[in-house]
């Protein structure tokens, strides 16, 4: 689940204001000598970067620096950094809303006056009030801005602080002029409004953003910081980077599972919610695999760790998590270019608009082209387009990973909206994948316990695959067996014991009639069994020296919960489903006829599936395949999109793009669901970006928009794209679940 390279480093990057800044870092990775590939996410404020050797994480550091940004490695997810860089982000939030409350405090007077002639009152301060006003604003508060556009300056590009302290200094210039010629209207409300409802658009901006990353913060929590090792008979209380593998963990009911291994004594239930997304508990007993963060809810479980640090299942779900979000899809490839050029437009649409109000328009005069151009400048914001995409992916694959689904990268997420095909395997994906009792048919009507329980004595000292299916069927019905006596195994037939002093037979129908049953018996019983289980064993007893047929059990693959919801949910998306399995003809049909699914293609090699796949791909269908075992490995890589059963093999979930944390295939359809949620997502934020610029330019150059309302649109186009995408937090699965049948 883990695929990052070792030469693969995250560095968090602070004093990014906007796509710009994020572009000019990732130009100046891009540019440093070793650095195979590099990615700026504007949402997280972190760079992912592949080196050529680690030992040039410092020149990655100086180069960022450079361009004028901090740069700090972030450790490897067992550290679980994030957390205190939480807190951090909390912290800085915290202050920056302090700014904004002082900034609103000096605006404030500076703007009542204008709200005051609306109704005929002239409260105007006099111009050295003003000024004393606006300076702290615009040199203090502002000083953030004139910071950003150094760094923009420095590093040849444009950014949205450029803007602002362009836009805010002629203002606050244009004022101070005036105000030296005597000049009673004055602007300084103009520029001290426009700092002030910038940073209160990126304090609520930074509010909203850390929501999009609740889903990792949710998951870093579920890990306690302790442990209650057993050591010599004693319990010890350790911190959880002292636990090793081996080592035996006490879990009481109500704590958290501190980290994954197995129960060795103790039966309880645990909620495993917040990693797999199944809302119901899951018993566990000796022998049954648990997971780090989930809860022990009643029952002491003691269990022997397995895996610690980075390669527990919470570690590789947060480091899929992180992946997917600091992956960049096509579409956003595509905006980083238009945000290259945005700047420099916009910086030319502004001196147009200053050149035509002084030169070309009726009345026109310096002041009015000045607040115009300055209108441009404000309004012109390339935040919203640096963030349309990131939140989006980010709230998408957040809401996904909390009900099971972990999402490899953002280009899957991308792509699994146009599935329009869905391959799935068959055992293991459809079905259970092991074999269950699915009849039990009695020659007398009225020995169906009898029968059940005298199979289950003698299959109780069995090693065949049946067995298990036996005596699992036979607890299911409450049935109690006594123990056998005298075993013998026939290979090829069957199995047989003394049961309560009477040899019992349990084997095929080959056999039963070697110890003379007669075909009418067997004939009577076969009747009996259904085609959904075509795996037959008979059961016979010896009384007074021959052998007499009690009936038969049959056996089959049962269907998983979701495989009816699986088909249907696909249906109603307009998916196609395809049954692409090893199993026989037979087999197959049987479980494709329950489903619903009309194309079945059986009998198939690894290789044939892989090409099987292909084929479908050639004839221009977005190809999914769903498996979950060694075998499915070749057909997975040649999908589309990938999706592995996290309860299969490790070759599959590291071959595929998705993993489902739980053995459920309903959630191939809740996938694409919220894949075309997230990039609707997506097309909306874009649309707006795109529209408030496209609007609020051509009305500020106009003339028909003054410099505070710019500002006011520019703060609320960046948050309003940060909102829409958290709509994304609230998906549910909605679509139907019907009840399990058997294959």
């Amino acid at each position: 689940m883990n695929n990052k390279s070792s030469n693969t480093i995250d560095i968090a990057v602070g004093g990014m204001s906007c796509a710009s800044c994020s572009g000019a870092v990732e130009k100046a990775l891009l540019a440093t000598p070793g650095v195979i590939s590099a990615t700026v996410n504007l949402a997280t404020e972190k760079a992912r970067v592949q080196l050529s050797k680690p030992e040039l994480l410092s020149a990655v550091l100086a180069a960022v620096e450079k361009a004028g940004y901090e740069a700090k490695p972030i450790q490897d997810t067992q550290q679980w950094p994030q957390l205190a860089a939480g807190a951090t982000q909390t912290r800085q939030t915290d202050k920056e809303g302090l700014m904004v409350l002082w900034g609103a405090l000096l605006t404030l007077p500076l703007v009542l006056p204008m709200v005051g002639m609306l109704f005929d009152k002239h409260l105007m301060l006099p111009g050295w009030v003003q000024l004393l006003l606006a300076s702290p604003v615009q040199f203090w508060l502002g000083a953030r801005f004139y910071r950003g556009a150094l760094k923009a300056i420095q590093n040849r590009t444009g950014n949205m602080d450029l803007l602002v302290a362009i836009g805010t200094s002629a203002a606050f210039g244009l004022s101070a002029y005036m105000m030296g010629e005597g000049n009673p209207h004055l602007y300084f409300e103009a520029s001290s409004a426009v700092i002030t409802l910038v940073m209160l658009g990126k304090w609520l901006e930074a509010r909203a953003k850390r929501q999009t990353t609740a889903a990792i913060a949710a998951l870093q929590a579920l890990r306690p910081d302790t442990a209650t090792v057993l050591q010599n008979g004693q319990e010890e209380v350790l911190p959880i980077a002292s636990v090793a593998v081996g080592m035996r963990v006490v879990v009481k009911p109500g704590e958290r599972i501190p980290l994954d291994g197995h129960v060795l004594e103790g039966e309880g239930h645990v909620d495993e919610a917040l990693i797999t997304g199944e809302s119901q508990a899951v018993e566990k007993s000796p022998g049954s695999k648990v997971t780090g963060g989930a809860v022990n809810l009643d029952g002491r479980l003691l269990i022997e760790v397995s895996a610690v640090g980075a390669e527990t299942t919470l570690a590789k779900i947060i480091r899929l998590v992180e992946d997917a979000q600091a992956a960049k899809p096509d579409i956003q490839k595509l905006v980083d270019k238009v945000s290259a050029v945005f700047v420099p437009v916009v910086l030319m649409i502004a001196a147009l608009t200053l050149l035509y109000w002084v030169f070309l328009a009726e009345g026109g005069n310096l002041e009015l082209a000045i607040l115009n151009a300055v209108a441009v400048l404000v309004i012109a914001c390339p935040c919203a387009l640096g963030l349309a995409t990131p939140t989006a992916i980010m709230a998408g694959t957040g809401v996904a990973a909390r009900h099971g689904i972990l999402i490899k990268d953002a280009q899957a997420l991308e792509l699994a909206h146009r599935i329009n095909t869905v391959v799935f395997d068959k055992t293991g994906t459809l079905t259970e994948g092991k074999p269950s009792v699915g009849a039990v048919v009695p020659l007398n009507t009225n020995g169906l316990n009898d029968l059940l329980g005298k199979a289950a004595a003698v299959e109780a000292g069995s090693a065949h695959p049946l067995a298990s299916a036996v005596l699992n069927h036979a607890k299911d019905q409450g049935i109690a067996w006594q123990v056998a006596m005298q075993l013998q195994d026939k290979p090829g037939r069957g199995v047989s014991g003394i049961v309560n002093g009477t040899r019992v037979y349990v084997g095929t129908a080959r056999w039963m009639r070697e110890l003379g049953v007669t075909d009418s018996a067997l004939n009577t019983v076969a009747t009996g069994l259904p085609d959904n289980a075509p795996t037959h064993a008979w059961v016979a007893e010896e009384d007074n020296g021959r052998v007499a047929l009690l009936g038969a059990l049959g056996f089959g693959d049962a269907l998983k919960p979701g495989a009816h919801a699986a088909v249907k949910n696909l249906n109603i998306l307009q998916v196609k489903s395809v049954l692409l399995t090893g199993d026989s003809r037979a087999s197959a049909q049987r479980v494709a006829q329950a489903l619903g699914i009309s194309e079945v293609q059986a009998e198939q090699l690894p290789h044939n599936k892989s090409e099987a796949v292909a084929h479908y791909r050639q004839q221009g269908q977005v190809v999914a395949m769903v498996g979950d075992g060694i075998n499915d490995a070749p057909a997975l890589a040649a999908a589309d999109v990938s999706f592995a059963m996290s309860s299969g093999t490790e070759v599959a979930m590291h071959a595929a793009d998705i993993t489902l944390m739980r053995p459920d295939p309903a959630l191939v359809a809740q996938t694409i669901d919220i894949s075309r949620r997230t990039y609707n997502k997506i097309k909306q934020n874009l649309f707006w970006a795109f529209v408030y610029n496209a609007v609020g330019i051509p009305l500020a150059a106009m003339g028909l928009l003054n410099p505070v309302v710019a500002g006011a649109a520019m703060a609320l186009s960046s948050v309003s794209v940060v909102s829409n995408a958290l709509l994304l937090t609230r998906w549910k699965p909605k679509l139907s679940k019907p009840e399990t049948v058997e294959s």
